[in-house]
């Protein structure tokens, strides 16, 4: 019986996990976050990190001591459970993330062969349809691609990350001027690894078991360090990507896009050829990326849907993606702010309550500090008339952060009934 992972073992399974967390989409949103935020980069970068390394971190580990996500959810009641996981997986899958996929890689395609409705039409044809035939069968493909994909992703960001530090393009100019460390918070939603983070925890589990880790202690212990070397990784190439990012914005500004700030960058630093290398590494990150979620999200519902053949979700999942990836990536992205505005607060107060010991005994508590949240956040993201505008009057509302209040609330209220009922 082998002990909590140390050495060899420990940066195989922190890497494995780096590599579950990093697709294209985490490429785009640093460098993004640079170009807006400009001088104000790193109190920016610091909400980033609480929010897209912290938080995914805390989650892969909150699941891992919970047993699963639906043990997890469950705290809060099995049909809390079973809809917040498909939501999930609606979101990381057909409805955001997949469709994210083809979008940014036409992005970065767009520099070489233009841009019209028609290509990205086709394009996305060709790619969801390759995607889907290597999805019925992922394991033959993804697992060259994913030993190929990081290697060649991390010297891509170290080329442009040392190009830029020995001929700056420019020097970064301030643009968040107001409460910066909370707009880099809630822009480290994008990126989604916290929604994803609660589906890894279990797979990180179940891979520190299959190295002999079998006391639930060890598996935990090796869980957070595998979790701590991928955060470190994670805010190392967001700090190189951030700060790419706040000196191409400055020279170029106005870009609406991750995707154009790196297009911009390759091309000043290396011509032609930087775009090519670019586009080259974009499209096999997305390409993998797809595949990846296509079987992911296909399994997932052909565990709830039985009847119907793997296949055949996997191939509505690829259309319906493809449908929305015509939409764009600007308006795929703007899409994607009201969901995780009403998502992510509910899996960050989960995530939270996981941490404090002895809350599940108390089982008022994690129904009503969630249910609380649920209410506020979802009422402050979507239209829904007066209860929306309640929502948003709430302290801290106006920042983004109104769900704080209710979810104290509901913690303090579910408290105070399990006391009363003991």
């Amino acid at each position: 019986m082998t002990q909590a992972l140390k050495g060899r073992k420990l940066l195989l399974v922190g890497f494995t996990l780096f590599s579950m967390f990093f697709g294209a989409g985490n490429l785009i949103f640093p460098p993004d976050l640079g170009a807006k935020a400009g001088a104000n980069l790193w109190p920016a970068f610091l909400g980033l990190a609480i929010s897209a390394v912290g938080l995914p971190v805390a989650g892969v580990i909150a699941v891992a001591r919970a047993d699963g996500l639906d043990k997890l959810a469950g705290r809060v009641h099995p049909v809390f459970a079973q809809v917040f996981m498909i939501l999930i997986y609606l979101s990381i899958g057909p409805c955001l993330a997949i469709p994210r996929t083809a979008s940014t890689s036409f992005a970065m395609l767009t520099p070489l062969l233009g841009s019209s409705a028609g290509l990205q039409l086709g394009y996305s044809v060709l790619f969801f349809g390759a995607a889907f035939l290597v999805a019925l069968h992922p394991d033959r493909l993804t697992r060259w691609l994913g030993r190929l994909l990081c290697p060649c992703l991390l010297v891509l960001i170290l080329i442009l990350f040392g190009g830029c530090l020995l001929h700056p393009l420019a020097a970064p100019t301030e643009t968040y001027r107001s409460a910066v460390v909370l707009q880099g918070v809630l822009y480290g939603y994008q990126t989604m690894d916290a929604l994803a983070a609660l589906n890894f925890g279990a797979v990180i589990a179940m891979n520190i078991r299959a190295q002999g880790v079998a006391r639930e202690q060890d598996v935990q212990r090796s869980a957070i360090r595998a979790g701590l070397v991928a955060g470190g990784l994670l805010l190392a190439v967001y700090a190189m990507l951030g700060h790419a990012g706040a000196l191409t914005g400055a020279a170029a500004p106005g870009l609406a896009t991750g995707a154009e700030v790196l297009t911009v960058l390759a091309e000043r630093m290396f011509g032609k050829a930087g775009l090519v290398l670019l586009a080259a590494i974009f499209m096999l990150a997305c390409f993998n990326t797809c595949v990846g979620l296509i079987a992911c999200v296909g399994e997932y519902f052909h565990t709830l849907l039985s009847r119907i053949p793997y296949p055949a979700l996997a191939a509505f999942f690829a259309a319906a993606s493809m449908l929305i990836a015509n939409l764009g990536l600007a308006d795929i992205l703007r899409l994607s702010v009201p969901v995780l505005n009403a998502l992510y607060p509910v899996a960050i107060v989960l995530i939270t309550l996981s941490f404090v010991p002895g809350l599940e005994q108390r089982r008022r508590v994690y129904p009503l500090c969630i249910g609380c949240t649920a209410v506020q956040s979802i009422a402050a993201a979507l239209p829904l008339g007066p209860l929306s505008a309640l929502a948003n009057a709430l302290p801290l509302a106006a920042l983004g952060f109104g769900w704080v209040l209710p979810a104290v609330i509901g913690l303090l209220a579910g408290i105070f009934l399990s006391c009363t009922e003991e």
